[in-house]
């Protein structure tokens, strides 16, 4: 199985979610994302999964990190890709977690978060990865999709 996971920055903070209090690994904490459906790109999955989950368009950018891991819960090996993703950080609405948070990259650790992502989670801390989108490309492509004219420092 397949599973992506968005590297959304804002203003040098990332956004985590909290899992659902009563749903499975309730209350860790996770990247949004979600599994890869039959026909979908890894980076169709995330703008999929980030529209159901923050309710907000995304563009996707490069893979920052892959890994693998196998949860005793579940009958097969996931493989994680995490990509970077540009969203516009005043639209996001919490449509399915029990909670989310921007937080500086050193202080993630502090949250208990899923297996799978801890050791995504020490390489951000570490500064060993970063988000591989500039502002000034996510720009361009936001202008590529909708060419209706935006004021500079309006986004």
């Amino acid at each position: 199985m397949t599973v992506v996971a968005g590297l959304v920055e804002a203003e040098g903070k990332i956004l985590v979610c909290q899992r659902r209090r009563g749903g499975a690994f309730e209350l860790m904490w996770e990247f949004p994302g979600g599994k890869v459906q039959a026909g979908e790109t890894a980076a169709e999955a995330l703008a999929r999964e980030l529209r159901e989950e923050l309710g907000v368009e995304a563009v996707v950018g490069t893979e920052v990190f892959r890994t693998r891991h196998r949860y005793a819960e579940m009958p097969e090996e996931i493989e994680l890709i995490f990509l970077a993703a540009a969203v516009e950080p005043r639209s996001i609405r919490n449509i399915v977690f029990e909670s989310m948070e921007w937080r500086a990259p050193e202080t993630l650790a502090e949250l208990n978060f899923l297996p799978a992502d801890r050791e995504f989670v020490g390489k951000l801390g570490r500064r060993e990865i970063q988000p591989n989108l500039p502002a000034a490309g996510i720009a361009a492509e936001k202008r590529k999709r909708d060419p209706s004219p935006a004021s500079p420092g309006s986004g």
